[in-house]
């Protein structure tokens, strides 16, 4: 979980102040970076108590889809850019036959592996375990632990806040966190 001031600071930095040429370096703060974007953060910020809604300015962009890639074995992968959409990522969009990963309590996206009817080969869900790690706190680290089970039995709590979710009969895999879009990070 991030921690309140981290999202405020990034939150203060974005809103109050900061000149939109430096908007661009804030883009390398993983807050900045995980929540997709200053309207959504502020958005999320006022719905979670953080800040009264009248303090937001501008009209928000249109959500963005989840980041998409494909596996080297030719599976679609999902990665949630923030809570809202790892929420409608895990509940809404993915099968009950697809796989869910996570970093293993560590902030970080949901990723879905879509089965499309297919079997998930093993390579496939080691790939997109290291991209989960990548799209979370852990990226910079190694042996990361990723959760993963299949979407039928991850549920969302009644009344629990966007992205927290529950799940049952997991598994783990320890991983080194990989960029989809250039190869290793470490």
């Amino acid at each position: 979980q991030m921690q309140r001031n981290q999202v405020v600071d990034t939150y203060e930095a974005v809103w109050l102040g900061v000149e939109e040429t430096d908007i661009e370096k804030l883009k390398g703060v993983p807050e900045f970076e995980r929540v997709g974007g200053y309207y959504v953060l502020g958005e999320e910020l006022s719905e979670q108590g953080y800040i009264k809604s009248s303090k937001l300015k501008g009209k928000p962009p249109k959500s963005r889809p989840p980041l998409e890639f494909t596996s080297p074995d030719g599976f679609t992968v999902l990665v949630g850019r923030n809570n809202k959409q790892n929420d409608r990522l895990t509940t809404k969009t993915a099968d009950k036959t697809d796989i869910w990963l996570h970093t293993k309590d560590i902030t970080g996206s949901h990723v879905i592996i879509r089965a499309e009817g297919k079997e998930i080969p093993d390579s496939t869900v080691m790939w997109a375990a290291r991209v989960a790690a990548f799209h979370s706190r852990a990226k910079n680290s190694s042996q990361v632990p990723v959760d993963y089970v299949p979407v039928r039995f991850v549920k969302k709590p009644s009344g629990a806040k966007p992205g927290m979710v529950i799940f049952t009969n997991n598994r783990t895999l320890y991983v080194t966190p990989l960029d989809p879009n250039g190869g290793d990070y470490n």
